[in-house]
């Protein structure tokens, strides 16, 4: 695994995201407001709107563009919309975010999230 630091968790703000520029494409951290810490691709399934800029509830955040839902833990879209975006492995160890570089798979759609995502 290729871990790299984010920053503070207190520097991402709550129910918000920090963007991370990765060479195959920005990852958005998202902190939500029981402090939990989730990193997806910064791209809507949809359209590829920026989730970084849409609103986090619980452990959901909201596209910006069209309102897609989209669950922080898998990267699903909730329905009745369908697909996916990439998550990615994050930790937070004494107070530091840090992000693995490398996309994780979801045990039941990550391999053809991932696929979806490489085309897109």
């Amino acid at each position: 695994m290729s871990w790299i630091e984010v920053g503070e968790l207190s520097e991402i703000p709550r129910l918000g995201s920090r963007v991370v520029r990765l060479p195959g494409g920005d990852v958005a951290v998202f902190r939500t407001g029981d402090d939990r810490v989730f990193a997806l691709r910064d791209a809507c399934p949809h359209r590829g709107g920026p989730l970084s800029q849409g609103i986090v509830h619980g452990h959901r955040v909201t596209c910006p563009l069209h309102n897609w839902v989209i669950e922080l833990e898998s990267g699903e879209a909730a329905g009745p919309d369908t697909g996916c975006t990439a998550g990615y492995a994050v930790k937070v160890q004494q107070g530091r975010v840090w992000l693995n570089v490398e996309p994780a798979r979801d045990s039941q759609s990550g391999e053809a999230c991932l696929q979806r995502v490489a085309s897109a």
